[in-house]
């Protein structure tokens, strides 16, 4: 069979005889019932575990919203004017509104960024700040030792609702709900701490029953309350295809429920060879971001197996601190003692990569320097043809083959009569 995966502007190909291939992963077939605002209004008017918003506000409470940042594909600017009607309805005074743009460890935004995620009016009508790592108040501690410092504002309010999109994370096991909260608005300090667990085996995409390190900041976000949230699906061009609100767990796992039926696949068995991309341009610009495809194809390749990861990666890495980690380890190993010992944005990506490393060999079919890309502990591919080729050569001609053709959404799940 003729393989093509997305390569920057173009493709990668190769053959693949049939009888090896286990699956070509893509999105399962679901119908989209609403979309954009009316998938927001929709939601708003069935919450999920809890009253509608109107009936849960009064007149004269302070009450602060908390959404993404910048950095997020969540489109605000769309989720946020039904929340507002809502508020409105119920008799809120605009001046008791603050939208928190929810940026944990990440960078301050613009007042042009501000306004661009708020949308014209809300910006005009509301107060809208980012979150504030200096100004907050502690709340106690969750039982794992995360400190619970919440932005003071945020943790003084009468109300506080929170906005953001559910996709698959790779150690939080989903976006959404109370993330928006805790990492959202706290400190680098009580990140630390909490992120720290992304190296426990449980800490993966598509986990939340007994994740640590999801249990651990829902416990946080617990400890300073969440009256309501609205949390959407988006589909490849980021636009809702589905929305949810209401009680924060309840809601929050019913718009994980739904992601799943759309990107969880079945596979029989796990692969030797896993072929992955992020689908092309402009999804495979740096590592930084490739770098999701591979943490999605760990979940399908055998111990001792190999992930051919396919990514154009014409802007090479794609942030300092992660070229910084990469480059400065000896081995994989050193990467994930430094992520236990001092968690930093960027070098987590480097963790992430040496994870998968102490069980799975990677290939990179890339237009990085080949040098390069083994002194970062892959082996440099010129094609995706020579990759598959050499990975034969190493399994034999029986080996078997999954293929992630958009592997930064689909995450593989074994089926019931697998492991």
């Amino acid at each position: 069979m003729k393989i093509e995966v997305g390569f920057g502007h173009g493709i990668q190909e190769t053959n693949v005889p049939d009888k090896n291939i286990i699956r070509i992963l893509c999105a399962n077939e679901v119908e989209i019932e609403r979309r954009d605002a009316d998938a927001v209004k929709y939601a708003l008017d069935n919450p999920i575990g809890a009253p509608r918003l109107s009936e849960i506000v009064k007149p004269g409470e302070k009450i602060v919203i908390a959404t993404s940042d910048i950095t997020r594909p969540m489109p605000t600017w769309v989720a946020l004017p039904p929340v507002l009607e809502e508020l409105y309805s119920a008799g809120v005074d605009p001046a008791d509104i603050t939208l928190i743009f929810a940026r944990g460890s990440h960078r301050s935004h613009t007042e042009d960024e501000m306004r661009h995620l708020a949308g014209d009016e809300a910006f005009a009508k509301i107060r809208c700040m980012d979150s504030d790592p200096g100004d907050v108040v502690r709340l106690g501690e969750t039982s794992k030792g995360t400190p619970v410092d919440i932005m003071k504002i945020v943790a003084q309010a009468d109300r506080r609702i929170c906005l953001g999109n559910i996709e698959y994370h790779y150690f939080a096991g989903y976006s959404g709900g109370a993330k928006a909260i805790m990492p959202g608005c706290s400190t680098p300090a009580a990140i630390q701490v909490n992120h720290s667990m992304m190296v426990n085996p449980k800490a993966h995409a598509g986990n939340i029953k007994d994740n640590p390190l999801r249990t651990d900041l829902e416990e946080a976000a617990d400890m300073c309350g969440i009256d309501f949230i609205l949390n959407v699906v988006l589909d490849e061009h980021k636009n809702i295809i589905y929305a949810v609100a209401g009680d924060a767990t309840l809601a929050h796992r019913a718009g994980c429920k739904f992601l799943d039926s759309l990107y969880h696949v079945e596979i029989p068995e796990k692969a030797d060879i896993v072929i992955t991309s992020q689908g092309g341009a402009p999804k495979d610009a740096n590592l930084y971001q490739t770098q999701k495809a591979l943490d999605n194809a760990k979940h399908a390749v055998k111990d001792g197996g190999t992930i051919i990861l396919v990514g154009a990666c014409n802007e090479g890495m794609g942030s300092a601190v992660f070229e910084e980690w990469m480059t400065e380890a000896n081995e994989p190993e050193d990467l994930i003692k430094r992520i236990k010992e001092n968690f930093k944005l960027g070098g987590h990506k480097a963790a992430a990569i040496a994870m998968i490393m102490e069980y799975a060999d990677i290939k990179l079919v890339s237009q990085m320097d080949p040098d390069y890309v083994r002194s970062i502990f892959m082996e440099p591919c010129e094609s995706l043809d020579e990759a598959v080729k050499d990975a034969f050569a190493k399994y034999g001609e029986e080996a078997k083959v999954i293929i992630m053709p958009y592997g930064g959404s689909t995450l593989p799940v074994m089926g019931s009569k697998g492991e």
